[in-house]
């Protein structure tokens, strides 16, 4: 969920920083807001809560318990750790999904992956551990620019998704309307159905959110299978006219690839789900 080019660019500075913070303390006593510019912060642990059988929402204390964390739409921050005391950083990319305006903390909703070594490093911390991070900036987002946006999620590529629709809808100023779809593997797995259902009451004709599950349990009420153009075009994503000015894609290598047709950063103009559905590759973003 973070450019190729910005990862290159926090591997730049991460050797440096790594021998630097390693002989000197890296508490800062400014109440500057520490991501309004690029830099590297160590935070510390305040709480670890599990969220579901496989993700945590972990929250980190600010340097400044007064400061908001300086991050706009749409931000991410990139997560350092060095395994085994080894010298060469495990770096991954990770959404903070609380309300960008509350101080003195970000939230990270972590799902945990069989062989992945950031996000086991993630869930093995407790409170007081710190974590060694940097923030990044993915697309500007623009109030009122598009009368309606979509966002297709798969998985844990929903963070993103989620703190995009709590600051347009947290925006009186921003009408942008907004639909979206999230892939997930179990009914258990769409760990933010409050939170979204609650957006859905408090805004209705405004936002909607539509729920595929490829391996439903026993009773689901949730569509079956995975995100599909017919999936799509019956929550009402669709180009033109009064439809979707701009489709934003988050998830699994396969599900961006089958929706965007493009391996880059942007969806192709020739091939894929949404291009087939009318979208140009300029309408398209993906994280």
């Amino acid at each position: 969920m973070a450019t190729p080019v910005a990862i290159a660019a926090a591997v730049a500075g991460i050797g440096a920083y790594a021998l630097y913070s390693r002989s000197t303390s890296s508490a800062s006593n400014t109440a500057k807001e520490p991501f309004a510019s690029f830099g590297f912060h160590q935070l510390r642990l305040q709480s670890s809560e599990p969220i579901n059988h496989n993700t945590k929402r972990l929250r980190f204390e600010l340097p400044d318990p007064n400061v908001k964390s300086g991050l706009s739409l749409t931000s991410a921050v990139l997560t350092f750790s060095f395994p085994n005391g080894g010298w060469v950083p495990c770096i991954r990319p990770y959404t903070p999904t609380n309300d960008l305006n509350e101080k003195g903390f970000i939230e990270l909703m972590v799902k945990r992956y069989p062989n992945g070594r950031q996000s086991t490093h993630l869930h093995s911390l407790k409170p007081g551990d710190r974590l060694l991070v940097a923030p990044i900036k993915e697309i500007s987002w623009t109030p009122n620019k598009h009368p309606r946006v979509a966002l297709i999620a798969g998985g844990a590529g929903i963070t993103p998704m989620y703190q995009l629709v709590r600051g347009i809808l947290g925006n009186p100023a921003d009408r942008t309307g907004v639909t979206l779809v999230w892939g997930v593997n179990g009914d258990e797995d769409i760990f933010l159905r409050d939170e979204f259902e609650t957006l859905e009451r408090e805004h209705p004709g405004r936002f909607k959110a539509v729920y595929v599950v490829s391996r439903p349990g026993d009773g689901s009420k949730e569509l079956r299978g995975h995100v599909t153009r017919e999936v799509l075009e019956g929550a009402g994503v669709k180009s033109g006219g009064e439809g979707d000015a701009q489709v934003l894609v988050c998830g699994p290598p396969a599900m961006e690839k089958a929706l965007t047709g493009s391996k880059g950063l942007f969806g192709s103009a020739k091939t894929g789900v949404l291009h087939e559905m009318g979208f140009k590759g300029e309408q398209i973003h993906r994280f």
